[in-house]
């Protein structure tokens, strides 16, 4: 059983069938979940994923910028 590591909401997946990279979205908050892991099956938020890479951009281009 896979839950929505948004808001732990049972998710209706095949977890046989998924890769390590696949994002999902969740039927009840429309969140999405990318699989990071097959071997133990674990999901992460992959809005939190998107938060991280901008923040490491700015981050970077004020960097560049000194």
């Amino acid at each position: 059983m896979l839950n929505c590591p948004v808001c732990d909401a049972e998710l209706d997946i095949e977890e046989e069938e998924l890769d390590e990279g696949e994002v999902l979205i969740c039927d009840e908050c429309g969140a999405e979940a990318r699989v990071v892991g097959v071997d133990p099956l674990e999901l992460e938020s992959a809005e939190e994923d998107e938060e991280e890479d901008e923040e490491f951009g700015e981050e970077e281009a004020e960097e560049d910028w000194k």
